[in-house]
């Protein structure tokens, strides 16, 4: 399903008022300043200083104090062209401590609290067993002509990522049923399959933003049938309860994906990256298009991000690269909006931030900052209604 576009008279009116609305001003985000139970004063706890804690972003909560919850998923069986994806947790980790906790856009959402679990040991060896059961199969390109051991390498890690799955969707439950916000940080795109199966069992009718470069709508890849590349495709078919997946950055997909979109009938909406570029071309407002992304979102809202989705210049090292995406502030208009328009962000994940090396925090360090605008818009959403 592909949206209409504005007329010429209407972009020429939308322009009008958006630059009759322009100032050179700083929006006073106090006034949208997270309160909760958790208080963030503890004995040598400062939020202006500079982070002690071990915590994400340096905070001292504790998962079952915090109101969001992370769950770090480093995995990567299934990437088809560059691994790094499951070092993506611990780099965000590492890189948020250097983020500060006052936001310019959400205030304050580490005073609710924010905790990141331990990495689960299982994931870890699973993760290391996959990889390994993968790489002949990915060389071959999924080819298996018979093989026997291919065949068997093939079957162990589409055993494995179930598993994966299940652990994923049982830790989300977990949390969600204690209450929490519960985000996830992969790991490839196929990491967060079992938290969106969980947040979809929680939330019926649910709709689903995908930021993405890919459209990951391929019935299994290279023989994998929980590949990266067909998160969304398992996510529309194993899940009727979720009401719309609208895609947004779209800029390389096979034939037989936009086939699958076309034949939707409408449940899947592509706002593909080449259409936004013409409409920014023609001088249409940035808040203009994303009010009418959002548009097509119902209520509660599960967002799912794949740091490809951003132009690669912010995620250079992100495995499956394609020139175009979104900038960051065109990420965080687009995550504010949903706000902003009185829907519910009720969870979310971000996926394949891959730093090139332990000493190169660029990628990390993007990750970090468009988690904390995930989390504090979320945060915004819940409390709004």
């Amino acid at each position: 399903m592909w949206r209409v576009r504005r007329s010429a008279a209407e972009r020429s009116g939308a322009l009008r008022r958006a630059f009759g609305r322009a100032r050179l001003a700083l929006d006073d985000p106090v006034a949208n300043r997270q309160r909760g139970p958790v208080s963030s004063s503890r004995i040598g706890f400062d939020p202006n200083g500079p982070a002690l804690g071990h915590g994400v972003y340096g905070l001292p909560h504790t998962p079952e104090e915090a109101r969001v919850v992370l769950i770090p998923v480093p995995w990567e069986p299934t990437v088809s062209y560059r691994r790094g994806a499951a070092k993506g947790p611990a780099a965000i980790l590492r890189a948020s401590r250097q983020v500060d906790l006052f936001d310019l856009h959400t205030g304050r959402p580490y005073e609710q609290g924010i905790a990141m679990l331990d990495v689960d040991p299982d994931i870890v060896r699973w993760n290391a067993e996959a990889c390994a059961a993968a790489e002949p199969v990915i060389a071959a390109q999924g080819e298996l002509s018979g093989d026997r051991d291919l065949e068997a390498r093939l079957a162990t890690v589409n055993a494995l990522s179930r598993r994966l799955n299940e652990r994923v969707a049982e830790l989300a439950t977990r949390w969600i049923e204690r209450g929490k916000l519960v985000g996830l940080v992969g790991g490839d795109h196929s990491a967060p399959y079992g938290t969106i199966a969980a947040h979809a069992e929680r939330y019926p009718g649910m709709g689903i933003l995908h930021v993405d470069a890919h459209a990951d709508l391929r019935k299994a890849y290279e023989g994998f049938t929980d590949s990266h590349a067909s998160v969304m495709y398992n996510v529309a078919t194993r899940h009727p309860r979720i009401s719309r997946i609208v895609q947004v950055g779209l800029r390389d997909m096979s034939e037989d994906e936009l086939k699958f979109i076309r034949e939707s009938n409408g449940r899947i909406v592509a706002h593909v990256d080449p259409a936004i570029a013409d409409r920014l071309f023609e001088g249409e407002p940035f808040h203009l298009i994303a009010d009418a992304i959002i548009e097509d979102l119902p209520e509660d809202v599960y967002v799912t991000f794949d740091i490809d989705g951003l132009d690669p210049v912010l995620c250079p090292n992100t495995g499956t690269p394609v020139p175009g995406g979104l900038s960051f502030q065109q990420a965080v208009a687009l995550i504010g909006r949903i706000q902003k328009s009185g829907r519910r962000i009720v969870g979310f994940d971000l996926n394949e931030v891959a730093p090139k090396d332990d000493h190169d925090d660029w990628d990390g360090n993007v990750g970090a900052r468009l988690l904390y605008k995930l989390i504090g818009y979320a945060l915004i959403s819940h409390g709004s209604r």
